[in-house]
């Protein structure tokens, strides 16, 4: 188990990336030894090619970059081998897709049509072999980390529920630890059992093999075994605090779990000079290949929305970006004109009546917010960040979720971390729910991460999943 962006990721899911780039290449280059075979003249020759390795890296990097998408590196989906070979498959074909266009647009790149059609045969064939013996050798071999919950409450409940959710972590949860007067040895919780008390826990450490204790007690004060956990820390066992562990664990931080000083110790946070004036010029450049790229399309969308109903094209609305400064956000119009004339402002909601159809479609794949390239050359927003809401809907969230004001620290974002990670939000609770992926993101918040989110998008608005 690794952590990547201060999030827990199985080291089953890098090992297989790892593996089945490895045996594409393999397969690739036993595809030339097979075209070619009894021309071993014409077999030098084309190994020499000064592109031979970069036409190689191309297949892999498209093939991988499928796979990704088609989630075959989330061991969170199905476990069910005919399912993932179908996926597999589904995955060679859009690559092979792909890879015709890119030959088409840079043909000196072609692999020669033989090698790749022998290349993705093998590849099809061995890589679904490949996973279906990986999965036997890590049931047989992987390591598992033995875990104990120091708590009873609801927060170690919260928690044994996540960490029976990520089932590919390798955690197998052993049990609860009492820290109450009275034993409750032998009593289950959400169907693991309580191993005893913390006067009992290196005893209960040692016999269960424990390599990790998670403390998840909702106070702390005058319950905290401070002895005996220092006792096994040094002895190397790893103690973690619940908030922590369930932010690695979910991808978010439990706002009802922590407390200020919490935010105040923990790592992350960081901001650098640097890193800002890097990220705003990556958000410019981008922004300006954005608009000149995507601006056939818009004319498209632009002409769409005008036939379909009269009023103007673009939707100007007022957010809150930075330091709570407000500016318009741009989209095209998606819904009916005077939308709130009736009711007043309002949460947008999946299946809005208001919204029309040409707008379900552009909400759908979110070509609506195309025209935000302009807010982010304009720096009102950058490419990755919190969602800018509303001022009518802030000035209410900022009363009743804490912490709330803590997301117009950075500039807003096209997509964000809560984005692509929680469904559609229409209501105070969304919106407490959303932050606290927002808040993962700014304790987390680096360029690479920023390329995680937007990949992410990418593969969310290529499903047809843009209405999240």
């Amino acid at each position: 188990m690794f952590r990547i962006f201060n999030q827990y990721v199985s080291a089953k899911s890098l090992l297989l990336l790892i593996l089945e780039s490895f045996l594409m290449v393999l397969c690739l280059l036993c595809a030339v030894k097979v075209r070619f075979w009894g021309n071993p003249i014409e077999l030098a020759q084309y190994e020499v090619w000064p592109d031979f390795e970069v036409q190689i890296a191309v297949v892999v990097l498209v093939c991988l970059i499928c796979f990704y998408f088609n989630d075959l590196y989330n061991l969170k989906t199905s476990d069910n081998p005919m399912e993932r070979i179908l996926r597999v498959e589904q995955s060679l074909g859009a690559a092979s897709l792909l890879l015709g266009l890119f030959y088409f647009l840079f043909p000196g790149m072609l692999l020669s049509r033989y090698v790749f059609l022998i290349g993705m045969l093998l590849i099809g064939t061995f890589l679904g072999f490949g996973r279906r013996v990986l999965d036997k050798v890590w049931q047989l071999s992987a390591p598992v980390q033995r875990v104990a919950i120091l708590g009873t409450g609801p927060l170690a409940l919260e928690l044994a529920r996540e960490l029976t959710r990520r089932g590919d972590l390798s955690m197998r949860v052993e049990g609860f630890l009492s820290t109450g007067p009275l034993s409750m040895e032998g009593e289950k919780i959400f169907g693991f059992p309580v191993l005893g008390s913390t006067a009992d826990m290196e005893a209960i450490a040692s016999d269960r093999s424990l390599s990790r204790i998670i403390v998840a007690l909702e106070d702390r004060r005058g319950t905290l075994p401070t002895r005996e956990l220092v006792t096994l820390r040094v002895k190397g066992l790893r103690i973690d605090d619940a908030p922590t562990a369930l932010s690695a664990l979910t991808g978010r931080i439990s706002l009802h779990a922590v407390k200020p000083s919490w935010f105040v110790f923990s790592e992350g946070f960081h901001r650098s000079t640097w890193t800002e004036v890097l990220k705003r010029s990556l958000d410019l450049a981008a922004g300006i290949v954005g608009i000149v790229v995507a601006m056939p399309l818009m004319i498209l969308v632009a002409i769409a929305v005008r036939l379909e109903s009269k009023g103007a094209v673009i939707y100007r609305q007022a957010r809150v970006g930075r330091m709570d400064k407000c500016f318009e956000v741009l989209k095209f119009r998606s819904m009916c004109m005077d939308a709130e004339k009736a009711n007043g402002a309002q949460w947008a909601s999946q299946n809005d009546p208001r919204v029309t159809r040409i707008g379900a479609f552009l909400r759908k794949y979110r070509l609506d917010e195309l025209p935000q390239f302009w807010n982010v050359i304009r720096g009102d927003m950058s490419f990755v960040g919190p969602r800018p809401e509303r001022p009518h809907f802030v000035e209410g969230l900022r009363k009743r979720v804490p912490y709330y004001d803590e997301r117009h620290s950075v500039r807003p974002g096209l997509t964000g971390w809560a984005q692509v990670e929680y469904s559609y939000g229409s209501s105070v609770e969304d919106a407490y729910n959303k932050l606290e992926y927002d808040l993962f993101y700014l304790k987390n918040m680096s360029l690479t991460f920023d390329l995680a989110i937007i990949l992410k998008t990418v593969k969310i608005v290529a499903g047809g999943h843009g209405g999240r």
